[in-house]
């Protein structure tokens, strides 16, 4: 097998980010080509000394492990960040936009008695999606050595997203419909520009998730 068609191989068997993908697939290309450009030197042409290259380096089944474990590591390293990172700041931007919430005061006073404590509940249940999405980062990082099974924290990262999201959404709905809530003003810009921007980290949180869960179906 000749170098183009071992890395047409091992781009197929891997699946992950596109750029750790693709520095990975250019690494091994660059080590065997040295590998065939060194036999090359000894005299071999250079058909042979590529195919002695690939065979040196191991077939596709026994690289890509290792190759494939790494970029599970790096979705789940990205996945904790984007978490991380976009729950805490999403529960704190709500909490700017309600304490500037130009609502009737009076009506708000006599908000429904179970309104706190949903209220609370999602931030909560927000915040600790955050901090597993940190723990998870620091654990698929610096703690990688020590983790025998890395596919398994990034698909639980997968996993909670998908649990979480329905959750704090059917919640959410319940704060600005349920019975007895006052009427919100949902044209009021700074609440527009939040759920804009609410929306696009549960786009980007459903994606990361769904990669993840690809990524570690078959591991």
């Amino acid at each position: 097998m000749l170098i183009d068609d071992y890395m047409a191989d091992l781009g197929r068997a891997l699946s992950g980010p596109e750029g750790p993908k693709r520095d990975l697939v250019v690494e091994a290309r660059d080590s065997l080509a040295d590998a065939a450009e060194a036999l090359e030197a000894e005299g071999l042409d250079r058909l042979e000394a590529e195919r002695r290259a690939v065979a040196d380096f191991g077939a596709v089944a026994e690289i890509a492990p290792g190759y494939q474990s790494e970029l599970t590591a790096c979705a789940g390293r990205r996945m904790g960040l984007l978490l991380f990172i976009s729950v805490p700041l999403t529960v704190i931007m709500w909490s700017v936009v309600w304490r500037i919430f130009p609502g009737d005061p009076v009506a708000w006073a006599h908000k429904p008695g179970w309104y706190s404590l949903v209220s609370r509940l999602i931030d909560v249940l927000q915040l600790a999606t955050g901090l597993y999405g940190g723990l998870a980062l620091l654990a698929l990082a610096r703690g990688a050595r020590w983790i025998r099974r890395p596919h398994l924290v990034t698909r639980s990262l997968g996993i909670l997203v998908w649990a979480m999201l329905p959750i704090v959404g059917g919640l959410g709905l319940l704060l600005s419909y349920g019975p007895g809530v006052p009427p919100n003003a949902s044209t009021f810009l700074p609440a527009l520009l939040a759920n804009l921007v609410t929306s696009a980290f549960w786009g980007l949180q459903l994606y990361g998730a769904v990669r993840c869960m690809r990524i570690t179906r078959t591991a």
